[in-house]
């Protein structure tokens, strides 16, 4: 039985976590960037969520504010990683004989 798990093929060690990492650390710190320019406009304590049934904290409204940014900012960059990886272009079947073309 084969125990290797296919997405570790063809793949260096940590190349995955390398990945995962350049893509989540800058992420968080512009999430922190774009919390802090919302934030300086918008006062967190000015929110009404009455009508849906709940009224949060204003740390809490921080919290889920920057949350929120970070997914987006993450996703963001995984699908700029995505986008660069380089796939081996299709080969063309090798032919024994040249095409003699129509007629021959």
């Amino acid at each position: 039985m084969n125990d290797t798990n296919p997405m570790d093929i063809d793949r260096p060690e940590g190349t995955m976590s390398r990945t995962a990492l350049t893509i989540l650390w800058p992420s968080f710190l512009m999430a922190g960037v774009l919390e802090t320019l919302v934030f300086s406009m918008v006062d967190p304590r000015e929110l009404h969520f009455e009508h849906y049934g709940f009224e949060p904290s204003a740390q809490a409204i921080y919290t889920l504010g920057f949350l929120m940014f970070w997914g987006v900012l993450s996703t963001s960059g995984a699908i700029s990683a995505l986008l660069l990886i380089e796939v081996d272009p299709p080969t063309q079947p090798a032919t024994d004989a040249p095409d003699a073309g129509p007629g021959a």
